[in-house]
This record gives structure tokens, sequence and C-alpha cells, in this order.
């Protein structure tokens, strides 16, 4: 038997999309990661981009646990001399643009070079609840059923039952 190789043609893409309000970032980054790429699907290759377009909305509202959001600190540098700037998550969060948090988490899950950034051009993220693409008709996908830790808010329910 020959190990299947999927050809361009052959992939078929989804449109799905994820409500992040009260969902843990590690855990939502690794699941938008491996459905990105493909690696849900039977059809998997690995050297193919064979993921789904995904949609996140209400990206501010992703959970950080634990002291992460006072201590988890993002880098930057600006070109010059001396330019390493540093900020902490919660300020990013409650900034101009939150969804950075979830494309620097699941960026750093794909592969770096050609194929990564493919895969990471099927990644749109948004600040609230309205999105442009509708069009598409998207699929909701419940990422918080999947495993009663992915969410806080189902965390705390189980805790009070």
């Amino acid at each position: 038997m020959k190990t299947y190789s999927a050809k361009p043609g052959e992939i078929e893409r989804g449109w799905f999309i994820i409500d992040a309000e009260g969902l843990v970032l590690g855990r939502l980054a690794a699941i938008l990661a491996n459905r990105l790429r493909g690696k849900h699907k039977p059809t998997f290759t690995p050297h193919m981009d064979c993921g789904d377009h995904i949609v996140v909305v209400n990206a501010e509202k992703v959970v950080l646990t634990g002291n992460k959001p006072k201590q988890k600190i993002y880098y930057r540098h600006t070109g010059h001399p001396g330019g390493l700037k540093e900020t902490v998550a919660d300020k990013i969060l409650s900034g101009r643009f939150p969804e950075r948090v979830i494309e620097a988490a699941v960026k750093r899950m794909v592969p770096a070079g050609p194929l990564g950034r493919d895969v990471l051009r099927k990644l749109h993220v948004y600040k609230g609840s309205e999105h442009p693409h509708q069009g598409q008709q998207p699929q909701s996908l419940d990422i918080a059923a999947f495993n009663s830790k992915n969410s806080i808010a189902s965390g705390k329910e189980q805790a009070n039952v």
C-alpha cells in the first residue's frame, strides 16, 4: 500500500468561526494551529497546506491563567541600538490590538518558513463579535466543548456543581 500524498487540487478547505470569550489562550492556540495545518484531517500531508480557514472573534476576551496576565512579557525591537521594548500581556489585551496575543501564540506553534506563512494567512482574528467573512458561511466550532479545561467558565461551573 502506498503512502497517501495530497495534491493541491484534492485539498478541501472549510471555514470555521470560534468565539474566544472565556477560552484559555494556550489551549486555544494549540487547537488553532492543528486545524490551520490540517492535522485533524485523514488526508493530512506534512509538506502541503491542508488546513481550514478559521475566524476568531472576541479576541479581547481570551483568558490567561494564573499570574500570566501580569507576568507574561512580549518583546519587540525597534531596529535601533538598545531598542528592545517589552509589554505585559494584560496591557496588550486591554489595548488597541488584542488580537495580536492570539496571532503570536499561533505563529509560534506553526512551522517557520513558507509553509508556516501560508498557514497563518488562513487565520483571521477580530477584536469584537463582527467579522467580514459572512459570505463564506463559516460553521461554528465550540472549543469549550472539546475539553473542560479549554474554558475558564466551564471549569468554574464544574467546581460549583
